[in-house]
């Protein structure tokens, strides 16, 4: 096996996703390996790499798998495909101008949610802090 290739294990630790989701997304064509070793063991490019990076930012804002695989495919033609009529390319590239804007409302979203996230844990925060109300004395005088 030559520098150019890696086994699945690296490209988990590199990517941060689990054999299993790597697998997983083989198995509903998002990604392929680009080679097999002699053992059979999956083989995997700097390009695969990238491509699992793509999967891996879109899938915490919502996207679907269709909607991963549409992008990859559209990312796949823009990059190889110098056929490319300017209609064609065009169309292309308001695919992926789509998915952006997607991707930054979504972002929005986040960042609201967010916002409200750490407003909840201050309010908890400031709760634990708060010093206790002095007890009423129960002794009579």
């Amino acid at each position: 096996m030559d520098g150019k290739h890696m086994q699945i294990g690296e490209v988990a630790a590199r990517t941060e996703l689990s054999l299993r989701t790597i697998r997983h997304y083989e198995e509903t064509g998002l990604v392929a390996p680009s080679a097999r070793s002699q053992g059979g063991f999956r083989l995997y490019t700097e390009n695969d790499v990238a491509r699992l990076m793509v999967i891996r930012r879109m899938k915490p804002l919502g996207f679907t798998l269709e909607q991963m695989r549409d992008l990859l495919d559209a990312i796949d033609r823009l990059d190889g495909d110098d056929d490319l009529g300017a209609e064609e390319h065009e169309a292309l590239l308001e695919r992926v101008r789509g998915y952006e804007r997607d991707a930054v409302e979504q972002v929005e979203r986040l960042r609201v949610q967010l916002s409200r996230a750490a407003d909840f844990a201050a309010t908890l925060r400031r709760r634990i802090e708060a010093p206790k109300p002095p007890s009423a004395d129960l002794r009579t005088s």
